[in-house]
């Protein structure tokens, strides 16, 4: 009885720490590899299948100045799909500037700009209801790399062949980029 404060105290910091690695009751995966999101079209897609590619994710909208990226992101993904994929997340947490349904941004991104990349349904990418995915992709504490904060449409975040994020490029660095690029060589 005599340590039973000390053994409460141990409990509650354990209790504590393990809260940290929650946010609003989803647990965040350690590894990128452990995320499964919905797709637009509904189905799954499942970032194990992914191992031994470079991943790039960006957070997207079909009403910004940077919608034309789009047309760069397919031609980089067509270019390099043998070693990399890019996933698309529709966004509309910047001026509302995707306020479609995941059947509309489907249809904008197919007939506009022939998308054929893996496109999530619609998420938050920050603020109190930021999907697991971007918390992980923003918090050091969960990739290992830095802490960043999605600044707005089209930020890209580069994974590499072994899940490790390596690198973050802001809105305005295009797909065709010579740093980008640089990047997916290493």
């Amino acid at each position: 009885m005599k340590y039973a404060w000390f053994l409460a105290a141990i409990v509650g910091l354990f209790h504590g720490s393990c809260k940290a690695q929650e946010k609003k009751g989803t647990s965040i995966p350690s590894s990128i590899y452990d995320f499964k999101v919905k797709a637009l079209d509904g189905s799954t897609i499942d970032f194990a299948e992914f191992k031994g590619k470079k991943i790039l994710i960006v957070n997207t909208a079909s009403k910004c100045g940077y919608t034309p990226q789009y047309e760069g992101l397919e031609a980089l993904y067509k270019t390099h799909k043998d070693k990399l994929i890019i996933v698309g997340f529709p966004s509309n947490n910047f001026l509302r500037q995707e306020p479609g349904t995941d059947d509309e941004i489907a249809n904008f991104c197919q007939k506009n700009y022939g998308v054929s990349f893996p496109m999530a349904s619609k998420i938050s990418v920050k603020g109190s209801s930021k999907a697991p995915i971007y918390t992980w992709l923003t918090e050091k504490a969960y990739n290992g790399f830095e802490n960043s904060s999605v600044k707005w449409n089209f930020q890209k975040y580069l994974i590499d062949e072994t899940g490790k994020l390596v690198a973050i490029f802001s809105p305005g660095v295009k797909p065709d980029d010579a740093s980008l690029l640089q990047a997916l060589e290493k």
